[in-house]
Order: structure tokens, then C-alpha cells, then sequence
């Protein structure tokens, strides 16, 4: 099995902003949030253990499985999205400086490339074959922690899901995914699940 987290709750500010590939950190929440599913996921053995490279996910993995930071697998395919010019910007901020090209990005949803970006595509060109390469290298319970985006256009891709709707699969700051590995593939077997930790 395949345990696909996306990292805690990372600090944004007051309103919502394109994060992208910014190296945010943890918030004390989130750092609860990965001691909860360690605590849940205790009686897991861990054959491998995977990031993106981004601190956060990195962080949050390893306290899920009880490890030092520098134990993770981190690999840059796991990267969130690259929003270029965008990172860091608010909505209101996008719409103001950008008001075409977020038009656009509307209307394009999994092609659409920022100045400086990727498109979704793009992302799923290089996270999808990474999961599969991980799951290909092991035969038991494998933990891999990655970002919102990624995982959405994991999940579309394994679901046959069109990118343009990856919006509809919700992924909450710490939720689980279960994919289970076999002869024949991966196979979703739960999405979003939940953590405790308040």
C-alpha cells in the first residue's frame, strides 16, 4: 500500500495565496497534525519512506515515520506546482495585476502555464511516473508525502479523471490517500482522509 499524505497546515497568512513551490513551513498545527497520523499509523512497517523536497513535506514525513529528515526520500518530481510569477500572490492580487492571464487559467485549467510556471500537465508528466517508480521499487507499505496539486493530478491520473476537474477532489492539509500497489497497477482505495489533530 501506498500511503499518499499531503503535508499540515502550513502558515498562508490572512487570506488565501498561491503557494506553489515556496518553502513554507509547518505551523505548530501541522506538526500535531503529522504526531497524529504517526500515532495512527504506528503499527505500519515502513519500507520506504518519500518527500518532495520542499521542507514541509519533508518535515511532515519524517515525523510520521519517526525518522530524521535527512532518512526521507526526497525527490523534486514530488514538487508542488511551480507558479512563477504568481507564487505568493493572493487572488485579489491576481486578479489586479493579471486579470487576462487568470482569465485564462479559468478557462485552462490543467494547460495553462503562469510566466515562469508549469500547467498541470506538466506536474503530472513528472509526479505520476515518480509514484510509480516508488511503488515498482518496493513490495510492502510505502509512505510518501506530498502537496495538494500533486496529489490531485496523481489521483485524476490513476482514476482516469480529465484535469480540467481536478478542483473536485478535495485534499485537506494532512488527509490520506490509500493506493494499493500490484502486478496490475495502482488502485485507489480511499481519498481524503481526514486527520484529528486540532
Amino acid at each position: 500500500m501506498i500511503y499518499l499524505l499531503r503535508h499540515g497546515q502550513i502558515q498562508t497568512g490572512d487570506q488565501f495565496r498561491l503557494v506553489g513551490q515556496r518553502d513554507l513551513p509547518l505551523t505548530e498545527l501541522g506538526q500535531r497534525q503529522a504526531a497524529w497520523w504517526r500515532r495512527e499509523l504506528a503499527g505500519v512497517a515502513w519500507q520506504g519512506v518519500y518527500s518532495s523536497d520542499l521542507s514541509r513535506t519533508r518535515h511532515f514525513a519524517a515525523i510520521v515515520a519517526g525518522v530524521e529528515p535527512e532518512q526521507v526520500t526526497a525527490l523534486a518530481e514530488l514538487r508542488e506546482i511551480l507558479l512563477g510569477q504568481w507564487e505568493g500572490l493572493s487572488r485579489a492580487e491576481l486578479e489586479e495585476r493579471f486579470p487576462a492571464q487568470w482569465e485564462e487559467r479559468g478557462r485552462n485549467i490543467a494547460g495553462y502555464r503562469p510566466a515562469g510556471g508549469e500547467s498541470f500537465v506538466d506536474v503530472q508528466k513528472r509526479a505520476l511516473p515518480a509514484l510509480r517508480r516508488i511503488a515498482a521499487a518496493h513490495t510492502g507499505d510505502v509512505l510518501v508525502t506530498a502537496h495538494a496539486g500533486v496529489n490531485r493530478v496523481v489521483l485524476c491520473g490513476l482514476l482516469d479523471i480529465d484535469l480540467n476537474d481536478l478542483f473536485e477532489l478535495q485534499q485537506d492539509y494532512a488527509c490520506l490517500n490509500l493506493i494499493a500497489t500490484s502486478d496490475h497497477g495502482l488502485k485507489v482505495k480511499s481519498m481524503n482522509l481526514p486527520c484529528g489533530a486540532r
